[in-house]
C-alpha cells in the first residue's frame, strides 16, 4: 500500500483483509474496468471472485457465517474496491445497506432466512427509496401497501433508481402504509421484496423495467421497479411492525453516505496516481512536467484532499461502529469527499492535456464517473441541510 490515505490502529485481520482486496483489484479488476465500462457488461467474474473471498459477508455476523467485521473494515475495503472501478464498489454497495437494516432491525425469524445466504452472496440486496419526481423528499413517497382482509397487503406505486435492480433477489423497499402517526413520514413502511434476477415482470405483479443508461458508472444495472397489484405478506415488514420504514431507512442511509465517501477516496486515490505518474513521465520544455511548479503544486493539493477525506470517512464510520448516531458526521464525510472528488478528477484530467480526454486513459472514466457521488444517497445541499439542522440542534441557545 502507498503512503497516501493509509490508516493507523488497524488489526491484523484488518490489514490482511485489505491486503488481499487490493491484491484482487490490482490483478482482477483495474486490467478489466476499461474494457466492461465501455462495453457496460455486468463484472460477472469479478462479482464471482468477491464471492469467493467472503466479501458479502464482510459484515454480517459470524453467527449467520458471516465475518462479522466493521463498518470501517468495509468502508476501507469499498475505498480499495473504488480505486479499480467504483461500479464494482456499487455491486456491494446496497447489498451490504440492505443486510445491516436486517441485521440492526429485523426480526428473529428474517434474519435467520436472509442473512447466511447473503453472507455467500446467494441472496443479493438491493435499497429502493427514490420515486420519480420524488428527489430527497422521502416524506412525500407515493408507492402505497394496502391491507387485505387476510392482513397481508398489496402493493402499489413506481419506485427509481435501484443499484443491482436487475442483479438482486431481495429488496428492501420503503413504501406508504395506513398505520402509523399522522406526520407523513411515520406512516412509512420497509418491506423486504424477493424476486428473481432479470427484467420484465419477474414476479406477478412486480416489474423491473430494464437498465436506465448512464453517463458513467457503467456495468452495474440501475433500474426501476414498478408495483402493480404486488401481493406481500405482512411477515414481509422489516421488524414485523408497520410505521417504522423511515427510521430503519434513515439509519441505513447513514451506513450509505460513509460508503459514498469511502468511494470517493478510492476514486480520488486513483486518480492521484494516475496523475502523479504521467506527470513524472510526461515531458515539456526540457523536463518533467512533475518539476514544473504549477503541476507539483496540483499534486500537494491533490494528495491534500484525498487525505482529508479520508480522515473524515474514517471518523464517520469509527462513530458508527460505536454505537452513536454519526448523521453529521457521515454527511459531512460524503460532501467533502464527493467534492473533493470532483475536483481531484479535474486536477488529473487537466495535467493529463489532451490525452485525459481520450478514451483509452484510465481518467477519462474517473472523470464521468466522479458526478454520480455529487448526487448519490443524498446532493451536497442536502448534506449541508443535515449538517447545519445538526449543528444548531447541538448549539441551540438556551434561554
Amino acid at each position: 500500500m502507498t503512503r497516501l490515505a493509509q490508516t493507523a490502529d488497524l488489526t491484523e485481520v484488518q490489514t490482511e483483509i485489505l491486503a488481499t482486496v487490493r491484491r484482487f483489484v490490482d490483478r482482477e479488476i483495474i486490467p478489466r474496468a476499461q474494457e466492461l465500462e465501455h462495453s457496460d457488461t455486468y463484472p460477472q467474474e469479478i462479482v464471482d471472485g468477491m464471492k469467493e473471498m467472503g466479501l458479502f459477508g464482510l459484515m454480517v455476523p459470524e453467527e449467520y457465517g458471516g465475518l462479522g467485521e466493521s463498518l470501517l473494515t468495509y468502508v476501507l475495503v469499498v475505498e480499495e474496491i473504488a480505486r479499480g472501478w467504483m461500479s464494482v464498489s456499487g455491486v456491494i454497495n446496497t447489498h451490504f445497506i440492505v443486510a445491516y437494516m436486517i441485521n440492526q432491525h429485523g426480526t428473529p425469524e428474517q434474519k435467520e432466512k436472509y442473512l447466511p445466504r447473503m453472507a455467500t452472496g446467494e441472496v443479493r440486496g438491493a435499497f429502493s427509496m427514490s420515486e420519480p419526481g420524488l428527489g430527497s423528499d422521502v416524506a412525500a413517497i407515493r408507492t402505497r401497501a394496502k391491507q387485505d382482509a387476510n392482513g397481508d397487503y398489496v402493493i402499489d406505486g413506481e419506485k427509481m433508481w435501484l443499484t443491482n435492480g436487475g442483479s438482486s433477489t431481495l429488496v428492501a423497499a420503503l413504501v406508504r402504509t395506513d398505520e402509523g402517526a399522522e406526520k407523513p413520514y411515520q406512516n412509512l413502511t420497509t418491506f423486504l421484496v424477493e424476486k428473481p434476477t432479470g427484467f420484465g415482470e419477474v414476479v406477478p405483479g412486480l416489474t423491473v423495467p430494464g437498465k436506465i443508461e448512464k453517463m458513467g458508472y457503467k456495468g452495474v444495472d440501475t433500474t426501476g421497479l414498478v408495483f402493480d397489484g404486488y401481493q406481500a405478506k405482512a411477515s414481509d415488514i422489516l421488524g414485523g411492525v408497520p410505521g417504522k420504514g423511515f427510521a430503519h431507512m434513515m439509519d441505513g442511509v447513514e451506513v450509505g453516505r460513509v460508503n459514498v465517501a469511502a468511494r470517493a477516496c478510492g476514486i480520488s486515490i486513483r486518480a492521484f496516481e494516475l496523475a502523479v505518474a504521467y506527470a513524472q513521465q510526461r515531458e515539456t520544455f526540457g523536463k518533467k512536467i512533475a518539476d514544473h511548479q504549477a503541476i507539483a503544486f496540483q499534486l500537494a493539493e491533490m494528495a491534500t484532499k484525498v487525505e482529508a477525506s479520508h480522515l473524515m470517512m474514517v471518523n464517520a464510520a469509527k462513530l458508527k461502529d460505536s454505537g452513536h448516531r454519526n448523521d453529521v458526521e457521515a454527511g459531512m464525510a460524503k460532501l467533502l469527499a464527493s467534492e473533493y472528488c470532483a475536483e481531484v478528477t479535474t486536477q488529473a484530467f487537466r495535467i493529463h492535456g489532451g490525452y485525459g480526454y481520450s478514451k483509452e486513459y484510465e481518467v477519462e472514466r474517473l472523470m464521468r464517473e466522479a458526478p454520480f457521488l455529487l448526487i448519490g444517497e443524498g446532493t451536497s445541499e442536502i448534506q449541508k441541510t443535515i449538517i447545519s439542522r445538526g449543528l444548531l440542534k447541538e448549539y441551540k441557545l438556551k434561554g
